[in-house]
């Protein structure tokens, strides 16, 4: 078998064989197939697709390139969660108890922020001594005594996908349906859970900014995870705006906390019961959604998910009392409010612009090696539909460095537009794809 074949044959339309894909992945990662030819084939892929079974060969290749997690000595349906990320997006940190504390188990690896968008192993350690760097055997250990645990992705987990995705970012190759979904699902599949629910965002906070390439993306996933035998349900959400009010680390973990305490935003909230309804379904903890849903509001009712939580933190060797005392969490030394230029509606928020401005406080990271500070970023005020006058607070502002809050202050306010006309609220769930 040669590679160029199967670049020519692929740019000629035709459809490739699973021992194809197997024999060019594995190839491509052992280095036996250089940078240039898979280039070649990417874009083939780019310009004449992939069938579904393409598809789905492509993503167990890559998903067998590397280590896979076995969770097979974990009693129980284990659930994955996995968001295509966003502005403000906290909800591994108040969905993930929540599950656990109604008896799902979470075995879910996690990544770190980069660019505008915020990793979940940035937020949790807001929590003094919290590590996600923990062995696979504690990993295993923690699932089974609490039912949860998060860790980072191993280097080992799906390597072929890491090397195609930094080939595609370079070659212009990145926007392609099949080689998007087959690169998450195949950390999704290596991560070895029994059931996995998605959550695809839309809008312009979102990877995908169209509402129609979020839907495609979701059924292409779904119709993946399904056929590689995993339970997989995915909803497409609003992500034209930041999700809940806080944007910045230590800033979300507190509201992740308010939220389970019945006290945080209810978009958030609306889309953690959401994400858990499902979770708990494709567990077989509750016959239906509705009833998932009912059993999620009571667990934030009756402090249950709030205590997994700590326990949860606890585990990972952070400190507990920070979750019932967040004045405990990282917190910036200059703190002011971001008034209204003017009289109106809240018409529209240019979301990543609002990730952008968390960067630039040093929220985020340009680059790998960036030191993230935990303690900044924002508080929304007002968001898309509300009314607002003069002089009113738009968001609270948080910082350590006072140009830096200038740059970022007025850069803030250009991704608000003020009209005179109220606008309705989107939708925050587009909708569910289950087939």
């Amino acid at each position: 078998m040669r590679m160029y074949d199967l670049i020519m044959k692929k740019r000629n339309g035709g459809t490739l064989t699973d021992e194809e894909i197997n024999f060019m992945i594995d190839g491509y990662t052992k280095e036996e197939i250089p940078d240039y030819q898979m280039s070649a084939m990417m874009m083939a892929i780019y310009f004449q697709g992939m069938n579904e079974k393409e598809t789905l060969a492509l993503t167990m290749a890559m998903t067998n390139s590397g280590d896979t997690l076995d969770l097979g000595m974990i009693e129980g349906i284990k659930v994955d969660k996995h968001s295509t990320g966003g502005v403000g997006d906290k909800t591994s940190l108040a969905l993930t108890p929540m599950v656990a504390s109604l008896g799902v188990t979470v075995a879910k690896m996690s990544g770190r922020g980069l660019g505008h968008t915020g990793g979940t192993i940035d937020k949790l350690e807001s929590f003094k001594g919290f590590s996600t760097e923990i062995s696979e055997e504690k990993f295993i250990d923690n699932v089974k005594n609490i039912g949860i645990a998060i860790m980072g992705q191993t280097a080992d987990l799906a390597p072929a996908d890491k090397k195609l995705y930094a080939l595609r970012d370079v070659t212009a190759t990145v926007d392609n349906m099949s080689l998007i979904a087959s690169s998450i699902m195949s950390k999704k599949l290596a991560a070895g859970a029994d059931a996995i629910v998605l959550d695809v965002k839309t809008g312009s906070g979102a990877f995908m900014k169209n509402e129609k390439d979020a839907f495609s993306l979701a059924h292409e996933m779904v119709k993946i995870g399904n056929g590689a035998g995993r339970k997989t349900v995915a909803i497409v959400s609003d992500m034209d705006q930041p999700l809940g009010n806080a944007v910045g680390n230590a800033l979300e973990v507190r509201e992740a906390i308010d939220t389970l305490k019945g006290e945080g935003p209810k978009d958030f909230e609306e889309l953690c019961v959401t994400l858990g309804s499902y979770m708990l379904v494709a567990a077989k903890r509750a016959e239906s959604v509705d009833e998932a849903r009912q059993k999620l509001v009571e667990c934030i009712n009756d402090g249950s998910a709030l205590a997994k939580l700590a326990e949860f933190v606890e585990a990972q060797g952070g400190d507990k009392s920070y979750v019932y005392d967040t004045d405990k969490l990282p917190t910036a030394s200059i703190i002011e409010e971001i008034e209204s230029p003017c009289d109106g509606y809240v018409s529209r928020i240019i979301c990543d612009e609002i990730g952008i401005c968390s960067l630039i406080l040093g929220g985020g990271r340009e680059t790998k090696d960036s030191v993230i500070d935990l303690s900044v970023g924002f508080v929304l005020k007002k968001k898309v539909g509300d009314k607002v006058n003069k002089g009113d607070s738009l968001a609270t502002i948080y910082a350590n460095d006072r140009e830096k809050l200038n740059i970022a202050k007025e850069r803030f306010l250009k991704a608000y537009t003020i009209s005179d006309k109220k606008v309705e609220k989107a939708r925050l769930i587009k909708g569910v794809i289950t087939e």
